[in-house]
């Protein structure tokens, strides 16, 4: 099996599905050549039926993107798979994603169909996308609560009908990683032809463990993953792309390797959010403000001794000037001395003992000491 994961970037179809953030067709050119740049394995880059904006931009996007593969998404509909095939007429590689409900919840409430019609359906709309372009992936959807056996079933039906890859999207967030994880390898022990396909994974937040749910199917075989910028998306979003493949870059054990560039994480990031006005929580993993930021003293005194102590990735790894000392109550004299000394100024330990009560009286007011605070506070003092 290949040590080889692709990225499957949906910043722009699933990401720009949340409400506030659409962008225009110029704007989604932009986050696409970044997304490029970045180098992820395919864009998907809209859902052609769903609007006149949606179908030009993912003809655009085609046109000024030539690296990754261009997908559309379409549901297991004729006309809908006829707008993503025309969409990506100009898509140096072109990829049609069509799929349909795998659970009883929405077989029974979403299409008030029967498994048998379901599985007809799927075969019948994977022959006709496969009929338009080559690569065809078919996503089942909901299958983080679809029944094993008839998931593998329908697996099994749209790869022998000429899928490329088939999704096993968690599209609610219910799962638990062992339980997602143990559906990949059902898959994988049952599927009789299932090495024919690329099994894709995408995985929704809502309890907070879409990347927990990514790596554990990645270990299972997957060997695509369906990924976000931010992971921005429905509801509480998808699973970040900035947390699976550093996730994968720390641990190498795992003997896995993605074609990302994470120096340009950081900046993809900013573009992102600032572009889909959608603010980056402080403490989101990887690309936060806080994520190379360290304010107690007991960590910064840590850090200073050795970076290793509290962080697992480089800054600049990921595109990130630097990490951060932030001064407040809970910093230490080790962090004063250190972010003095940068500002130019040197003091015996009597001294720096007398400016860190000073220091600490100021903290407690203001809750983040700045530079300008502390050449104050230092002014006040003999300067050795």
């Amino acid at each position: 099996m290949s040590n080889r994961v692709q990225i499957f970037d949906t910043t722009l179809r699933d990401g720009e599905q949340v409400p506030g953030s659409q962008l225009t067709t110029e704007e989604k050119i932009v986050v696409a050549k970044q997304l490029e740049v970045l180098g992820v394995d395919i864009i998907e880059a809209g859902f052609p039926v769903s609007s006149p904006g949606d179908f030009r931009s993912v003809v655009e996007i085609s046109k000024a993107v030539r690296e990754p593969i261009i997908c559309a998404l379409s549901r297991a509909v004729q006309g809908d798979i006829d707008a993503a095939a025309d969409a990506l007429q100009y898509a140096r590689r072109g990829r049609i994603h069509t799929g349909i409900g795998s659970s009883d919840i929405h077989i029974q409430h979403k299409f008030n169909t029967t498994r048998e019609k379901i599985i007809e359906r799927a075969i019948a709309a994977t022959k006709y996308a496969k009929s338009k372009v080559e690569d065809v992936e078919f996503y089942c959807e909901d299958a983080g609560r679809a029944d094993l056996v008839f998931l593998a079933q329908l697996v099994e039906a749209v790869i022998g009908a000429g899928a490329t890859v088939v999704n096993i999207p968690d599209t609610t967030g219910y799962c638990l990683p062992d339980e997602y994880g143990g559906k990949i390898k059902y898959i994988f022990e049952h599927v009789s032809n299932i090495h024919k396909a690329t099994i894709s994974i995408h995985c929704h937040n809502d309890l907070g463990l879409a990347t927990a749910n990514s790596i554990a199917g990645i270990n299972q075989g997957a060997r695509q993953v369906e990924v976000t910028i931010n992971g921005i998306g429905e509801r509480a979003g998808n699973t970040s792309l900035e947390e699976v493949v550093m996730a994968l870059n720390v641990h190498k054990e795992l003997g896995l390797e993605t074609g990302v560039n994470t120096q340009h994480i950081y900046p993809t990031s900013q573009l992102v959010s600032k572009m889909m006005r959608m603010p980056v929580q402080a403490n989101k993993a990887i690309v936060g403000r806080n994520a190379f930021a360290h304010s107690s003293g007991i960590h910064q005194d840590g850090f200073l001794k050795n970076t290793l102590n509290y962080e697992i990735m480089n800054p600049h790894d990921v595109g990130v000037d630097k990490s951060d000392i932030v001064l407040t109550a809970r910093s230490g004299r080790h962090a004063l001395k250190h972010r003095l000394e940068l500002l130019g100024f040197s003091f015996e330990k009597v001294t720096l003992d007398e400016l860190y009560t000073r220091f600490l009286e100021v903290a407690d007011l203001k809750k983040e000491v700045n530079d300008a605070d502390l050449v104050e506070l230092a002014r006040t003092a003999v300067v050795v």
